[in-house]
């Protein structure tokens, strides 16, 4: 009798890498952000679509915050039409980062989101700038 694993099979290789691949065209983890920001990579800007009263009481340093909200087209007009941004929120029990991500692709603008959010960062290890 197969596990509850393996009670529904797994997609032929084929089909799961192109799964995957495609998930890391909508996503990037924690790890990857530090990395990228530790090295000074400057090729993307880094959302925090959190409220303005948890950006200040703690947010991945090198971010700006910017709540969903205030994702607007006059807003955006800051950065160029190319310019890859980055989202995150709370965590895996908050949507903010969909939405904030659904507000940019909406405005043309590439985006990805940052899983784990501040959650995720902190399991890293990884500390907190205040403000």
């Amino acid at each position: 009798m197969p596990s509850v694993v393996s009670q529904t099979p797994a997609l032929p290789a084929a089909e799961a890498l192109a799964h995957f691949s495609r998930r890391l065209a909508y996503e990037t983890d924690c790890w990857d952000v530090h990395e990228a920001l530790s090295s000074g990579a400057s090729d993307f800007v880094l959302l925090d679509v959190r409220t303005e009263r948890l950006f200040r009481a703690g947010h991945v340093p090198g971010a700006i915050s910017l709540p969903r909200r205030e994702i607007t087209v006059e807003r955006m007009a800051d950065w160029p039409m190319d310019t890859l941004f980055v989202v995150y929120c709370a965590g895996p029990h908050c949507n903010g980062a969909n939405k904030a991500a659904v507000a940019l692709a909406s405005l043309g603008r590439p985006v990805k989101e940052m899983i784990g959010g501040i959650t995720g960062w902190q399991d890293e290890g990884l500390a907190l700038a205040t403000s």
